[in-house]
């Protein structure tokens, strides 16, 4: 993904919040599941297809103590696992 893309959490998913802010993204179609720590639950909740990947880094960087410079690759990262697994896409332009 570049950073300018949109990416959209796929509707169908269910964010369960767990202790400390950590979740458990479940997808009931594939039954696949996975943890994300709390940074990774504030940008699950910034996937909304209107706010880039660089716009969603900014907002983390704005809302956690101490973000590594590496935020924006390591959020692209993420978001890029979270496509190839079935949990988010990206919100495709109308023409």
């Amino acid at each position: 993904m570049n950073q300018t893309d949109k990416p959209i959490a796929n509707p169908i998913v269910v964010l369960r919040e767990e202790f400390d802010d950590w979740a458990v993204l479940f997808n009931p179609d594939t039954a696949d599941a996975m943890g994300t720590n709390p940074v990774g639950v504030a940008v699950w909740k910034r996937m909304d297809g209107k706010r880039s990947l660089e716009d969603i880094a900014s907002e983390i960087r704005n809302s956690f103590e101490d973000t590594p410079d590496a935020a924006s690759k390591e959020i692209a990262d993420f978001v890029n696992t979270l496509a190839e697994n079935g949990f988010a896409g990206l919100e495709l332009e109308s023409k």
